[in-house]
């Protein structure tokens, strides 16, 4: 199916998105923490705490954290998780050289590991999983229903998806607030800290027109997965799926 977030772009509309993306990671990887912790208020570190906390009574050893980005969930589930191992996969190799330095200063290189993958396309057998993560990455997916196929195929039945996305509060003043920040503070922000003012042009617009709420439900079911579920975060600003093999 065609969703409207897979046509915009960073930098317009030459060249792929795919490849768009990876170049805006790789320019902003050097402020990304930073800018993110600031423009969520900090919220983002008790959200992916509740993501990772759905993870627990299944004891996952084997987890792949899809959009790993500079490694942020890969660091606190394997530190709230105790897997064997956890591979981080990503497009941009300037964010995963950020996540390599943070997880040797952790001391966690013997469990934590990344590797280069396009999402729709993933090098690993099937069912090699018992979990998958994805935190604030699948509304950059280049075609979704690829890359929702592509996690329901590496991983093992019984095994559970768990996503973290940013969305658009429904209900009044949340929307209003949020509407009012995400098209001038992010921006304005964005482009002061990082110097890429397309970026954080390009993040808010995604999260506008990307599925939510049931509508996500409906596309996490029909990428084969049961037992689909999810939960509005802090007035709907971020939503938390769930969802089993």
């Amino acid at each position: 199916m065609d969703y409207p977030q897979q046509h915009i772009k960073p930098y317009g509309d030459e060249g792929k998105k795919t490849e768009q993306v990876e170049r805006m990671f790789d320019h902003i990887a050097p402020t990304y923490d930073r800018l993110n912790h600031l423009l969520s208020w900090g919220i983002d570190r008790s959200w992916r705490k509740k993501a990772i906390a759905r993870l627990r009574p299944s004891h996952p050893q084997h987890i792949m954290d899809v959009a790993t980005g500079t490694g942020d969930f890969a660091i606190l589930a394997c530190r709230m998780l105790q897997p064997a191992e956890l591979i981080g996969t990503d497009i941009s190799e300037g964010m995963m050289d950020v996540g390599r330095v943070k997880v040797k200063e952790a001391g966690l290189s013997d469990k934590i590991s990344f590797a280069r993958e396009d999402c729709t396309s993933l090098s690993f057998a099937d069912e090699s999983f018992d979990a998958i993560t994805v935190a604030f990455g699948v509304r950059n997916f280049d075609d979704l229903d690829k890359g929702l196929a592509e996690m329901y195929r590496v991983l093992k039945p019984g095994g559970h998806l768990v996503i973290l996305e940013l969305t658009t509060p429904d209900r009044f003043p949340m929307n209003m607030l949020f509407s009012i920040y995400s098209k001038v503070a992010i921006p304005l922000w964005g482009k002061m800290l990082s110097k890429d003012g397309s970026a954080y042009h390009y993040l808010p617009d995604t999260i506008r027109v990307f599925p939510q709420g049931e509508v996500m439900k409906g596309v996490i079911a029909k990428a084969g997965f049961g037992t689909v579920s999810f939960q509005r975060l802090t007035g709907g600003i971020c939503t938390l799926y769930m969802a089993t093999k």
